[in-house]
C-alpha cells in the first residue's frame, strides 16, 4: 500500500520548470476559496474532519503530526527516528502545519512539484525538497524516500491540496511584500527592534525556548548551535523580513496587516541574520551554482553583478534590482 500511496503522490505532480491560526482542533484557516469553501473573499477553513478513515487519511493525520511536532518523532531523540540535527518543528516556519496564510504557506506544494530550484540548479521532487527543508534549516539527514515518514508528508500535502484552486493563485499563498527604503537594513537598528519585540520569547541570546518536556521548542532558536544554517531561506534578510511581517509579534499582528514596519522587519532580520555577531552551525558549501538564479539577498559570492557581498545581505536593494532590470534580467528575492 506504501508503494501506491506514492506512485499516487508522485504521478500526480504536473510539471513546473523554472518557477519557482488555529480556530479549533479540527479547523486551521488558511486562505480564499476553492470548489470547496465559500468564495466570500474570507479565509478558507482547512477541516481535519475531513481526512478520511482509511489507510490515506491515517498517513495523513501522521503527515500533519510530523509538521507540528517534527523534533518528537524524528529530531535528535526522535520516537521514530533521529533524522534532525536540532530540535525546530517544520511549524516554527510553516506555521499551522503549512496552512497559515503569509507563514511559508505549503497548501499549493503537491501541485508545484516537480520544480526548478536555483538552490540546486536542477528540478527537485517534492520529497528532494522536504529532505532539502531536513537538511538545512533542521542540519539533519535525508529521510528515505520510501519511508512511512516521506510518505505522511507527501500524503499530508496532497490532502491539503485540494483545499486550494488548482491554479495555486490565492490570497496568503506567499508572504507578504517588502517595500525596500533607500538606504541599507541596519543590524544596530535590528538590535534595539529585537529587544522590544522578540526577546521576550526567543531570548536575549537568541535561544529559544523549549516545550515542558524538551522535545521541541515554543520558541524556537534564532541563532547558536542549534539554529537554522546559513543555506535556509531565513537566512537571507530580504525573505526573513517578509515572513517577520506577516507573521510577528505574534500577540500583536493581525492576519494580513503587520504590526512591524517593512523597514523595521528588514531590520531584525539583519540583527538575527548577522553572523559576525551570531555562530550558528555552518556547512562551509555555498548554493546557486547558477549565479542567474542566485536570490539577491544571499550573500556568498561570485555574483552576476560587482555589488558586494555586505550590499547584497544588507543592502540598500533598489541599486541591485535596477541594475538587474536594466540588463534585462529578472532579480530573484
Amino acid at each position: 500500500m506504501k508503494k501506491l500511496i506514492l506512485i499516487a503522490l508522485f504521478s500526480a505532480l504536473p510539471m513546473l520548470v523554472f518557477n519557482s491560526c488555529t480556530k479549533s482542533n479540527s479547523q486551521t484557516l488558511a486562505s480564499k476559496t476553492t470548489e470547496e469553501g465559500e468564495e466570500d473573499g474570507g479565509y478558507i477553513t482547512i477541516d481535519t474532519s475531513q481526512i478520511p478513515d482509511d489507510q490515506f487519511g491515517e498517513s495523513v493525520r501522521y503527515g500533519r503530526e510530523l509538521m507540528m511536532k517534527t523534533a518528537y518523532y524524528i529530531g535528535p531523540n526522535g520516537k521514530n527516528g533521529q533524522y534532525l540535527g536540532n530540535k525546530m518543528n517544520c511549524s516554527n516556519c510553516h506555521q499551522d502545519a503549512g496552512t497559515k496564510p503569509h507563514a511559508f504557506n505549503l497548501m499549493s506544494s503537491h501541485d508545484n512539484y516537480p520544480q526548478y530550484r536555483g538552490r540546486e540548479n536542477k528540478v527537485l521532487t517534492l520529497a528532494e525538497r522536504v529532505n532539502n527543508c531536513i537538511m538545512r534549516p533542521h542540519s539533519g539527514k535525508p529521510l528515505p524516500l520510501d519511508s512511512k515518514e516521506m510518505v505522511a508528508f507527501l500524503s499530508y500535502f496532497k490532502w491539503i491540496s485540494k483545499f486550494v484552486p488548482k491554479d495555486g493563485n490565492f490570497k496568503g499563498a506567499k508572504n507578504l511584500e517588502i517595500e525596500f527604503p533607500d538606504d541599507a537594513a541596519s543590524p544596530e537598528r535590528g538590535k534595539v527592534l529585537f529587544a522590544e519585540n522578540c526577546a521576550r520569547c526567543h531570548g536575549n541570546n537568541g535561544e529559544g525556548v523549549y516545550n515542558a518536556d524538551k522535545s521541541g521548542y515554543t520558541y524556537p532558536p534564532l541563532w547558536g548551535e542549534y539554529g537554522y544554517q546559513p543555506g535556509s531561506s531565513m537566512h537571507r534578510v530580504i525573505k526573513q523580513a517578509q515572513w517577520l511581517k506577516s507573521n510577528m509579534p505574534y500577540d500583536k499582528v493581525l492576519l494580513g496587516k503587520p504590526y512591524l514596519t517593512d523597514k523595521q522587519a528588514l531590520d531584525i532580520a539583519a540583527y538575527v541574520n548577522d553572523d559576525s555577531q551570531h555562530k550558528r552551525p555552518n556547512p562551509k558549501t555555498f548554493d546557486y551554482p547558477n549565479k542567474m538564479g542566485k536570490p539577491i539577498d544571499y550573500a556568498h559570492s561570485p555574483f552576476q553583478d560587482n555589488f558586494s557581498e555586505e550590499q547584497h545581505k544588507y543592502g540598500p536593494y533598489k541599486p541591485i534590482i535596477a541594475y538587474w532590470k536594466k540588463q534585462g534580467w529578472k532579480a530573484v528575492y
